[in-house]
Protein backbone atom coordinates (compact mmCIF):
# COMPACT_ATOMS: atom_id res chain seq x y z
CA UNK A 1 0.00 0.00 0.00
CA UNK A 2 1.71 3.39 -0.89
CA UNK A 3 1.80 5.74 1.44
CA UNK A 4 1.40 9.55 1.30
CA UNK A 5 4.00 11.92 1.33
CA UNK A 6 1.61 14.33 3.78
CA UNK A 7 -1.15 12.76 5.41
CA UNK A 8 -4.56 14.31 4.26
CA UNK A 9 -6.36 16.12 7.25
CA UNK A 10 -10.12 15.84 7.78
CA UNK A 11 -12.00 18.51 8.60
CA UNK A 12 -14.90 19.78 10.45
CA UNK A 13 -17.19 22.25 8.56
CA UNK A 14 -19.99 24.99 9.12
CA UNK A 15 -20.73 27.81 7.08
CA UNK A 16 -21.08 31.49 7.99
CA UNK A 17 -23.77 33.01 6.03
CA UNK A 18 -23.38 36.74 4.78
CA UNK A 19 -26.10 38.44 3.44
CA UNK A 20 -24.58 40.85 0.27
CA UNK A 21 -25.86 44.89 -0.42
CA UNK A 22 -27.17 43.07 -3.65
CA UNK A 23 -31.45 42.87 -3.82
CA UNK A 24 -32.96 42.33 -6.45
CA UNK A 25 -36.64 42.89 -7.22
CA UNK A 26 -36.43 42.81 -11.30
CA UNK A 27 -35.21 40.77 -13.68
CA UNK A 28 -33.20 43.53 -15.16
CA UNK A 29 -31.92 43.60 -11.02
CA UNK A 30 -30.72 39.85 -11.73
CA UNK A 31 -29.09 40.77 -14.72
CA UNK A 32 -26.89 43.55 -13.19
CA UNK A 33 -25.89 42.07 -10.10
CA UNK A 34 -24.92 39.15 -11.95
CA UNK A 35 -22.38 40.43 -13.50
CA UNK A 36 -21.49 43.43 -10.11
CA UNK A 37 -21.92 40.36 -7.43
CA UNK A 38 -18.34 38.38 -6.03
CA UNK A 39 -17.16 35.15 -7.50
CA UNK A 40 -18.18 33.71 -3.94
CA UNK A 41 -21.37 34.85 -4.29
CA UNK A 42 -22.23 33.13 -7.38
CA UNK A 43 -20.72 30.12 -6.02
CA UNK A 44 -22.95 29.86 -2.98
CA UNK A 45 -25.92 30.44 -5.35
CA UNK A 46 -24.88 27.49 -7.65
CA UNK A 47 -22.25 24.84 -6.30
CA UNK A 48 -22.60 25.53 -2.59
CA UNK A 49 -26.77 25.68 -2.95
CA UNK A 50 -26.78 22.43 -4.80
CA UNK A 51 -27.45 20.06 -1.97
CA UNK A 52 -31.19 21.88 -1.24
CA UNK A 53 -31.96 21.41 -5.15
CA UNK A 54 -31.13 17.85 -5.37
CA UNK A 55 -34.87 17.26 -5.55
CA UNK A 56 -35.73 20.00 -7.74
CA UNK A 57 -35.76 20.32 -11.61
CA UNK A 58 -33.50 23.26 -10.92
CA UNK A 59 -29.87 23.24 -9.92
CA UNK A 60 -29.18 27.16 -8.81
CA UNK A 61 -31.15 29.56 -6.80
CA UNK A 62 -31.24 31.88 -9.21
CA UNK A 63 -33.24 29.20 -11.49
CA UNK A 64 -35.22 28.48 -8.14
CA UNK A 65 -36.10 32.79 -7.84
CA UNK A 66 -37.02 32.96 -11.51
CA UNK A 67 -39.24 30.56 -11.45
CA UNK A 68 -40.90 31.18 -8.43
CA UNK A 69 -40.64 34.88 -8.01
CA UNK A 70 -40.44 35.70 -11.29
CA UNK A 71 -42.62 33.66 -13.20
CA UNK A 72 -40.44 33.03 -16.05
CA UNK A 73 -40.16 29.48 -16.17
CA UNK A 74 -38.52 29.53 -19.73
CA UNK A 75 -35.70 31.53 -18.23
CA UNK A 76 -35.84 29.27 -15.30
CA UNK A 77 -35.22 26.02 -17.42
CA UNK A 78 -32.44 27.65 -19.35
CA UNK A 79 -30.79 28.54 -16.32
CA UNK A 80 -31.26 25.06 -14.72
CA UNK A 81 -29.34 23.78 -18.22
CA UNK A 82 -25.83 25.23 -17.01
CA UNK A 83 -24.09 22.40 -16.45
CA UNK A 84 -21.95 23.24 -13.22
CA UNK A 85 -19.30 20.38 -14.27
CA UNK A 86 -18.37 21.83 -17.51
CA UNK A 87 -17.40 25.13 -15.99
CA UNK A 88 -14.04 26.59 -15.62
CA UNK A 89 -14.19 29.21 -14.08
CA UNK A 90 -16.45 30.93 -11.82
CA UNK A 91 -16.23 34.04 -14.14
CA UNK A 92 -17.75 31.78 -17.44
CA UNK A 93 -20.18 30.56 -15.19
CA UNK A 94 -21.34 34.21 -14.12
CA UNK A 95 -21.06 34.54 -18.30
CA UNK A 96 -23.05 31.78 -18.73
CA UNK A 97 -25.68 32.60 -16.25
CA UNK A 98 -25.66 36.35 -16.65
CA UNK A 99 -25.85 35.88 -20.80
CA UNK A 100 -29.19 33.57 -20.79
CA UNK A 101 -30.95 36.37 -18.50
CA UNK A 102 -30.12 39.21 -20.33
CA UNK A 103 -31.16 37.56 -23.79
CA UNK A 104 -33.88 36.67 -22.61
CA UNK A 105 -34.61 40.15 -21.42
CA UNK A 106 -33.48 41.39 -24.90
CA UNK A 107 -36.00 38.63 -26.20
CA UNK A 108 -38.58 40.17 -23.98
CA UNK A 109 -38.52 43.88 -22.83
CA UNK A 110 -41.49 43.91 -20.55
CA UNK A 111 -39.84 41.66 -18.40
CA UNK A 112 -37.08 43.43 -16.97
CA UNK A 113 -38.86 45.94 -14.82
CA UNK A 114 -41.73 43.50 -14.04
CA UNK A 115 -41.66 43.02 -9.98
CA UNK A 116 -41.20 40.00 -8.57
CA UNK A 117 -43.30 38.22 -5.79
CA UNK A 118 -39.77 38.79 -3.78
CA UNK A 119 -36.73 39.85 -3.63
CA UNK A 120 -33.43 37.85 -3.84
CA UNK A 121 -30.77 38.50 -1.66
CA UNK A 122 -27.53 37.76 -2.67
CA UNK A 123 -25.71 35.64 -0.37
CA UNK A 124 -22.31 34.13 -0.15
CA UNK A 125 -20.24 32.40 3.01
CA UNK A 126 -17.38 31.90 4.63
CA UNK A 127 -15.84 28.67 5.94
CA UNK A 128 -15.86 27.73 9.67
CA UNK A 129 -13.70 24.74 10.18
CA UNK A 130 -11.71 22.43 12.86
CA UNK A 131 -9.47 19.96 12.02
CA UNK A 132 -10.40 16.42 13.13
CA UNK A 133 -8.37 13.98 15.10
CA UNK A 134 -8.47 11.52 12.19
CA UNK A 135 -5.96 11.54 9.15
CA UNK A 136 -5.24 9.42 6.54
CA UNK A 137 -1.57 8.25 5.63
CA UNK A 138 -2.74 5.92 2.68
CA UNK A 139 -6.11 5.22 0.52
CA UNK A 140 -7.07 3.13 3.02
CA UNK A 141 -7.55 5.36 5.55
CA UNK A 142 -8.64 8.03 3.39
CA UNK A 143 -11.59 5.55 2.33
CA UNK A 144 -12.31 4.75 6.37
CA UNK A 145 -12.17 8.78 7.14
CA UNK A 146 -14.70 9.27 4.13
CA UNK A 147 -16.83 6.50 4.88
CA UNK A 148 -17.17 8.31 8.44
CA UNK A 149 -17.34 12.02 7.87
CA UNK A 150 -20.40 14.09 8.77
CA UNK A 151 -22.42 15.46 4.99
CA UNK A 152 -21.10 18.85 6.22
CA UNK A 153 -17.65 18.31 5.77
CA UNK A 154 -18.10 15.51 3.58
CA UNK A 155 -19.69 18.88 1.52
CA UNK A 156 -16.41 21.02 2.25
CA UNK A 157 -13.97 18.76 0.96
CA UNK A 158 -15.58 17.89 -2.29
CA UNK A 159 -17.74 20.32 -3.41
CA UNK A 160 -16.85 24.00 -1.46
CA UNK A 161 -13.49 23.28 -1.98
CA UNK A 162 -13.35 24.04 -5.57
CA UNK A 163 -13.98 27.31 -4.83
CA UNK A 164 -10.88 27.11 -3.41
CA UNK A 165 -8.92 25.62 -6.30
CA UNK A 166 -10.73 27.21 -8.56
CA UNK A 167 -13.06 24.33 -9.33
CA UNK A 168 -10.40 22.56 -11.09
CA UNK A 169 -10.71 19.80 -8.49
CA UNK A 170 -11.47 18.95 -5.08
CA UNK A 171 -9.43 18.29 -1.92
CA UNK A 172 -9.73 14.34 -2.25
CA UNK A 173 -8.77 13.76 -5.89
CA UNK A 174 -6.08 17.09 -5.37
CA UNK A 175 -4.31 14.97 -2.49
CA UNK A 176 -4.63 11.82 -4.19
CA UNK A 177 -2.67 13.64 -7.28
CA UNK A 178 0.01 15.58 -5.57
CA UNK A 179 0.33 12.99 -2.22
CA UNK A 180 0.04 9.81 -3.92
CA UNK A 181 0.82 10.23 -6.92
CA UNK A 182 -2.57 8.26 -8.54
CA UNK A 183 -3.42 11.27 -11.40
CA UNK A 184 -6.25 8.57 -12.89
CA UNK A 185 -7.78 8.12 -9.99
CA UNK A 186 -7.81 11.69 -8.70
CA UNK A 187 -9.27 12.72 -12.33
CA UNK A 188 -12.00 9.39 -11.59
CA UNK A 189 -12.99 11.17 -8.66
CA UNK A 190 -12.91 14.67 -9.64
CA UNK A 191 -15.77 13.33 -12.42
CA UNK A 192 -18.11 11.65 -9.70
CA UNK A 193 -21.43 13.40 -9.95
CA UNK A 194 -22.34 15.77 -7.56
CA UNK A 195 -24.77 17.69 -9.66
CA UNK A 196 -27.49 15.32 -10.01
CA UNK A 197 -26.68 13.27 -6.69
CA UNK A 198 -27.06 13.19 -3.14
CA UNK A 199 -24.19 14.21 -0.86
CA UNK A 200 -25.19 10.09 0.55
CA UNK A 201 -24.61 9.32 -3.48
CA UNK A 202 -21.41 10.61 -3.57
CA UNK A 203 -19.99 9.63 -0.89
CA UNK A 204 -20.67 5.79 -2.33
CA UNK A 205 -19.57 6.78 -5.40
CA UNK A 206 -16.77 7.68 -4.03
CA UNK A 207 -15.88 4.99 -2.21
CA UNK A 208 -16.44 2.64 -4.77
CA UNK A 209 -14.07 4.36 -6.55
CA UNK A 210 -11.27 4.56 -4.40
CA UNK A 211 -11.72 0.16 -3.08
CA UNK A 212 -9.90 -1.20 -6.37
CA UNK A 213 -6.82 1.07 -5.87
CA UNK A 214 -6.16 0.29 -2.02
CA UNK A 215 -3.40 -1.99 -2.49
CA UNK A 216 -1.84 -0.56 -5.57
Amino acid sequence: MRPAKAPFEFMAASYLIRIRRERAKTLGDMARFLRACSEASIFYHTFQSLESHHYSAFSSDFAQWILAACNEAALAERLASVDLRACISLEALREALAGKVEEHIRQNPASADRSAFEPFHFCESSDITVPLEQKANNLAELAEGIRNLGLQSLHYHFITSRLRLRLVTNDFSHWIEHSLQFPELASQLNGVDFYTNTLEGVRAEILQAIEPWVNR
